[in-house]
C-alpha cells in the first residue's frame, strides 16, 4: 500500500480529481489532504470524500512539525495540487524524488515564486505565446525548478482570456496528473 498526502492551498479541483482517480485502487491510499490555509475549499472536498484533513501553520511547516506528522502517518509520496508555499528542504530531502508538483504552464517559462493560477495565464497571453500547457515536475528546494517529468501542451487562441486558457489547461491537468503519478508509483514499487 502506498500512502499519498496531497498538499493544496485553495479550491482543490486537482486534489479531488486525484482522490477520485485513486479511490478504487487497492494499492494506493490518499491518506491525508493538507493545507496551510484552514479555510481552503480543498479541505471540504476531502472531507466529503472521507479523506482525513490536516491544517497547519507556516511555522509548523518550517520547523518540522508537518514532516513529523507525515512520517507518523507513514506517508510514502506527496502530490502538490495548487500548494503555493515553498516545501522546506528537510521535507524535500526526506521525500527525495517522491514529491511532485503540477504547474499550469510549460516550464521553465512562467514559473517561480508568485507564478500560479491566473497570474500564469495572464503572463502567457501578454507575452503573445501560441501555446501553453502543464508541467509535472519533481519538487526541489526552489520554486518550479525540479526535474521535469512530463509536459502536455494546448494552443493559446487569439481571443483567449485567462479564464478560457485556464479551462484548457485544467483539462490537461485532470487528464494527465493522475496517470503520471500512477506511473511514478509503479516505478517506486
Amino acid at each position: 500500500m502506498c500512502n499519498i498526502a496531497i498538499f493544496a492551498s485553495g479550491s482543490g479541483s486537482n486534489a479531488e480529481n486525484l482522490a477520485k482517480h485513486f479511490l478504487p485502487n487497492p494499492k494506493v491510499k490518499i491518506t491525508l489532504t493538507a493545507s496551510e490555509n484552514p479555510n481552503a475549499f480543498v479541505l471540504q472536498r476531502a472531507k466529503r470524500l472521507g479523506i482525513p484533513t490536516y491544517s497547519f501553520t507556516m511555522n509548523e511547516l518550517r520547523n518540522g512539525i508537518v514532516l513529523s506528522k507525515l512520517i507518523e502517518q507513514k506517508i510514502d509520496f506527496i502530490a502538490l495540487a495548487g500548494f503555493l508555499k515553498m516545501v522546506p528542504v528537510d521535507m524535500v530531502r526526506h521525500f527525495n524524488n517522491r514529491i511532485v508538483n503540477i504547474h499550469p504552464a510549460l516550464l521553465p517559462k512562467y514559473g517561480g515564486k508568485g507564478m500560479y493560477g491566473d497570474r500564469v495565464h495572464k503572463a502567457v497571453i501578454a507575452a503573445g505565446e501560441t501555446e501553453s500547457g502543464i508541467t509535472i515536475h519533481h519538487v526541489n528546494e526552489h520554486y518550479d525548478e525540479g526535474d521535469i517529468i512530463f509536459q502536455a501542451s494546448c494552443p493559446v487562441l487569439p481571443n483567449d482570456t485567462p479564464e478560457t486558457l485556464a479551462q484548457r489547461v485544467h483539462e490537461l491537468e485532470w487528464l494527465y496528473y493522475p496517470k503520471v503519478i500512477e506511473t511514478l508509483l509503479e516505478k517506486l514499487g
